[in-house]
Formats: C-alpha cells, sequence, structure tokens
C-alpha cells in the first residue's frame, strides 16, 4: 500500500497544457452556467416597460428581483436558450424554448411568505390554450400579451408553457384566503379599507377659483393626461394623493377632489368575471374571496363566473356544465377543494394598469419573485445627464 499518496510520482507523465481556445472555452462555459443558476434560483435583472405602476415604478426602471424570498420556482421549461425568455436574440417569433419536456411546478423553500402590498414579478396569467380565428389581424394585436402566438393565416392561437409566459409586475393586494372588493376607487381586504400609498396614482377632478391658471406649476407638480372642461375651471388628472396635496395649497386652486367611475360605469374593456350579472367595474368590484389551498367552495351558478377560471385552467381540469349541473373530471360536483394559493395583483395606476380586475387571480406556481430595489433608472425624456434618474438608483421597492 502506498502511504505517501499526496506525493507527486516522478515517473508519472505530465498534463497536457490547455490551449488558449480550450481556456477560452471552459470559462465562457462556466460563466453560461454559473449565470444562469443565480439568473434562475437566486436573482435576476428586469425592466419597467410600462406606467401601471406609477409613480412606485417608473418606466425605464431596472429592478432586482429576488428569487429566494419566496423560494426559486424550478423550471417548468427545462430546455431553453441562456439568458433569453421566450424568443431567441434578435428575432421575433423564433422559440427560445423546447416545450417537449415539460415538469410540473415545484419551489424550493423560501425565506417568506407573500404578505400583502408586495410588489410581485409574475407570468401574466392569461394565456391558456385556445383556438381563435380572427377575421381581422388587429384583433390578434389584443391577446398577443397574453404569451399567444399566430401559427397560420387563420390566427388560430397557442399559448406558451406558463414560465414562458410575458412577465407582469403588480402590487399584492390580497393573499389567499382574504376577502377583496374596491368601492369608489377604494381597496377593501377583509372588511377594511386600503387606500392608495403617495405613490399610486388616481383620477382627480380639480376645479379654479379663476380661469387665470398658471399651467406651469401644475406640470412641474408632475401631473399629465391633464383633460379641462368646456369653460376651462375644472380639470381632470392622474395623480398621486402627494401630488393633489400639492395642488390644493396652490392659491388659485377651489378643490381637488377623487373622481373614480360611479357604481353603474360599466367598464367597455369587459372586468373579471366575464358575469352579465356582475357590472363590476375599475373603481368598483367585489366583494370575492380569493382561493387558498384546501379551501372548499360551493359551486353554483353564482361561484362558478368566479372561479371556473382557476379550477379549469389553472388547477388542469375537465369541466362542463349540464343543464343546471356542472362537472369536473366527468363526475357531478357541488364543491370543489382548491390545489394552490392564489392572490389579488393590481397596479399603482389604477386608471392605466391590466390586473386583477381584468383577468381574475393569480395562482401560486406563475409567481417569479419579489422586487427587491431599483439598481438604474434612465429617463427617454431626459438629455445628457439628466436621461440618468439619479435619486432613484439602489432605491428600495415598497
Amino acid at each position: 500500500m502506498n502511504y505517501k499518496f499526496w506525493q507527486r510520482n516522478k515517473n508519472a507523465e505530465p498534463k497536457k497544457k490547455k490551449s488558449k481556445g480550450r481556456e477560452w472555452t471552459d470559462a465562457i462555459i462556466f460563466a453560461v452556467v454559473a449565470a444562469t443558476i443565480i439568473r434562475i434560483f437566486f436573482i435576476e435583472a428586469y425592466t419597467i416597460p410600462s406606467g401601471s405602476m406609477e409613480k412606485s415604478l417608473l418606466v425605464g426602471d431596472f429592478l432586482f428581483v429576488s428569487k429566494v424570498n419566496y423560494g426559486a420556482r424550478i423550471p417548468m421549461t427545462p430546455i431553453a436558450f441562456p439568458f433569453s425568455h421566450h424568443t431567441l436574440p434578435f428575432t421575433k417569433t423564433t422559440k427560445a424554448y423546447w416545450d417537449g419536456v415539460q415538469w410540473k411546478y415545484r419551489r424550493l423553500p423560501g425565506f417568506q411568505d407573500i404578505k400583502r402590498n408586495d410588489v410581485v414579478v409574475f407570468n401574466f396569467p392569461e394565456g391558456d390554450t385556445v383556438a381563435l380565428e380572427f377575421q381581422d389581424a388587429s384583433y390578434y394585436d389584443l391577446v398577443r400579451r397574453s404569451g399567444w402566438q399566430q401559427t397560420n393565416t387563420n390566427y388560430t392561437i397557442t399559448s406558451r408553457p406558463v414560465d414562458k409566459r410575458e412577465n407582469y409586475i403588480k402590487r399584492c393586494i390580497g393573499i389567499a384566503g382574504d376577502v377583496v372588493g374596491m368601492k369608489n376607487g377604494i381597496v377593501n381586504v377583509n372588511g377594511k379599507d386600503e387606500p392608495l400609498k403617495n405613490t399610486g396614482m388616481m383620477p382627480y377632478r380639480i376645479e379654479f377659483k379663476t380661469k387665470d391658471v398658471n399651467q406651469q406649476v401644475l406640470m412641474d407638480i408632475g401631473l399629465a393626461e391633464m383633460q379641462w372642461n368646456d369653460d376651462q375651471t375644472a380639470l381632470l388628472v392622474i395623480a398621486s394623493a402627494e401630488m393633489i396635496d400639492k395642488v390644493k395649497a396652490l392659491d388659485f386652486v377651489k378643490s381637488a377632489t377623487m373622481d373614480p367611475y360611479p357604481a353603474a360605469y360599466e367598464e367597455p374593456d369587459g372586468m373579471f368575471p366575464h358575469d352579465p350579472n356582475r357590472k363590476w367595474n375599475k373603481d368598483n368590484f367585489g366583494p370575492i374571496k380569493i382561493p387558498a389551498k384546501g379551501w372548499t367552495v360551493k359551486i353554483d351558478s353564482v361561484t362558478m363566473p368566479l372561479y371556473y377560471r382557476a379550477i379549469r385552467t389553472y388547477e388542469g381540469n375537465k369541466v362542463e356544465q349540464k343543464g343546471k349541473d356542472w362537472y369536473i373530471n366527468d363526475k357531478l360536483a357541488t364543491t370543489y377543494t382548491f390545489k394552490m394559493n392564489y392572490y389579488w395583483m393590481l397596479g399603482d395606476n389604477r386608471h392605466g394598469s391590466a390586473d386583477s380586475r381584468f383577468w381574475g387571480f393569480v395562482p401560486e406556481d406563475h409567481i417569479v419573485g419579489k422586487a427587491l430595489f431599483i439598481w438604474m433608472s434612465f429617463d427617454s425624456q431626459g438629455s445628457w445627464f439628466s436621461k440618468i434618474r439619479w435619486n432613484r438608483i439602489f432605491r428600495g421597492i415598497n
């Protein structure tokens, strides 16, 4: 037995030195693997493309999103091109993944559960497999954001896998088991009103004491989308409560009040659920209970419009109605017990956001991660150094 195994064997042949090309190849492979692991299981960078979260998050903000807070989601579509989401770089339609292998939803243990008012990144929940034929290509533009893709000239649509759908970012207003609603623009959770924080945006009506109004002062406060009435004595704007407090301090302002849709207003874009008996709108809806894992709901004509999509699409059941009865997986069903937790997500810019008011609950298997902080922010309207919003760099998200 060799008791000096740690000593170099002088008779052994020296290892061949790697070529420069091999060294570079090994380094690149290691970097790609390491970055992919970090991106999937730890932290990932995202950018804000729309104003649905203003003024909390602005167009041009670059965020870091934690995968570990809620627990990293194991990839459900494991075979994919690195550093891409659903299409290959420099292409518009070429898939960056192969959906021939699909894994069940699994998630590693996290540091915390999703809490109310967390800012959460998730996959767009509206995009179950459908087959639609549109007479006009313009209709296709309305649904392509959901992950649906054109497959022929008749616009037959199929969906992407869950983890390859568009990433959305919203504020979690209600968690599994909560009862949520909204009246006159004020969210109510479990019987308690939850007004928007100063960063959120709502429509306001500003009335003036005179027609001699200094509009530049209003613009300097940050008011946008200003719409005057016919006699120039009142103004409709989208603003935050903090901005309105500054408006009220102006000597030429008579009043500034929130201007939500009335309860009788019917939302032209259609609200969740698509139920003619529930004429809800952006500022008035509910109450509605968010499904929780293990919660059993009674199935009838009142509840099924609310929970049909979750039972059929998200939890993978066959759902049919025969007369007044409902069948789940070909069995008569009077109740249903949910397998997952669900969440209710709203944008802070309440009249400029597509969110749970339009497509309903977000299931737990769609959750990507928690938004942590802004690492860079660019203002496309700025010039030179003012393009960078210096005051937003490394700002936490809350």
